[in-house]
């Protein structure tokens, strides 16, 4: 079973919600990226979301954006970022990671020679922001065939029938992006949130993670009410990038702590279809 589904699956039963923070590899540097994955690990992280720098992030905001600027003036490129991976699953055997980027990198690797060094680092799900499920039916074929999850995106305007291709091509989890606009942008309505799950729950069967608009332990919690996971990234980056890099994965481990507790404190139970109930 691929790390991604034992972890869900593990969480379920025991009615928890998955905690999925993300971060950009070499921000800011690869020596605190090792350092930050282990320290949201220790703070609770159910699976890390790991971007790949690239010069033209289109769907990151501000401060994703610097990320990956940071990153790239490092010349922090894509087989660094496997071979981050690669050492990681070194330290942890279960933790599960995905990568999250541009297709542009990858297609400079070439699919298949990507589908292959990510299943040696470790790699357990992809993302490719700009790969629209009905044009990535043979490069989700190369990452199933080697247990790696190919992972798709959902956004409030996506039509019925591209979820439908979602059902169709994607494993792990679907990625529901909350809010109209790039990350870190807009104003989180949890009503309308709920409202889509239901929708994105007639035609997907995998968990629904919620990224873009959580900002605190308040929009957490509301968010972990409808959500099988919820996915952290530009508040995190915010806390790297305020402070003495040294001192980048204390600050991104206390946080997420913050976070882990909060989510903690919620006695959720799973109703029918995948969808989430509180019952505190």
């Amino acid at each position: 079973m691929n790390r991604i589904d034992a972890t869900f699956a593990r969480q379920r039963a025991a009615g928890r919600t998955v905690l999925i923070p993300y971060v950009t590899a070499g921000d800011p540097s690869l020596a605190a990226t090792d350092e930050i994955l282990d320290a949201l690990t220790r703070a609770g992280a159910d699976v890390i979301e790991v971007g790949v720098p690239f010069s033209d992030p289109m769907a990151d905001g501000p401060v994703i954006q610097r990320a990956s600027e940071r990153a790239l003036a490092q010349h922090v490129g894509l087989h660094h970022v496997l071979d981050l991976v690669a050492r990681f699953r070194k330290r942890n055997a279960t933790t599960p990671i995905v990568l999250m980027g541009y297709a542009n990198p990858v297609e400079a690797m070439g699919a298949t020679a990507f589908a292959e060094r990510a299943r040696t680092a470790g790699v357990d799900g992809v993302i490719i922001v700009d790969y629209p499920p009905e044009e990535a039916a043979a490069f989700a074929a190369l990452l199933r065939e080697r247990d790696i999850a190919p992972i798709f995106l959902i956004a409030p305007t996506t039509p019925a029938e591209r979820m439908a291709k979602v059902a169709e091509l994607g494993s792990g989890y679907v990625y529901y992006v909350s809010l109209k606009g790039v990350t870190g942008a807009g104003h989180l309505d949890p009503d309308a949130v709920a409202a889509k799950l239901r929708e994105i729950r007639e035609h997907v069967a995998l968990p629904v993670g919620v990224g873009f608009g959580i900002r605190d332990a308040a929009s957490a919690q509301a968010i972990a009410r409808h959500a099988d996971a919820v996915v952290i990234g530009s508040r995190i980056i915010a806390e790297i990038e305020t402070g003495a890099p040294a001192d980048a994965a204390v600050r991104a481990g206390a946080w997420l702590t913050t976070i882990r507790r909060a989510l903690d404190t919620m006695a959720v139970k799973p109703t029918a279809a995948g969808a989430r109930e509180s019952i505190t």
